[in-house]
């Protein structure tokens, strides 16, 4: 799902973000959402995420999760 939404991201969401240093060379970095940082409903360069991991970045997927059953 595309990351430059925010309705697309909600907290403990898994995403793939790309941190500032990696803009260059798009390196993703992978986690759960701890929290929003872009207040506006979109960005085009995708929303400012924390990850759990206090990684901050931009949002380029939101990875969906297979529910279990």
């Amino acid at each position: 799902m595309d990351g430059k939404q925010r309705k697309n991201i909600a907290v403990g969401s898994l995403v793939d973000v790309v941190q500032k240093q990696d803009q260059p060379t798009g390196r993703l970095t992978r986690g759960r959402v701890a929290r929003l940082l872009t207040k506006s409903p979109s960005h085009p360069h995708g929303i400012k995420v924390m990850l759990e991991s206090g990684i901050v970045g931009r949002v380029q997927y939101v990875i969906e999760e297979q529910e279990e059953k």
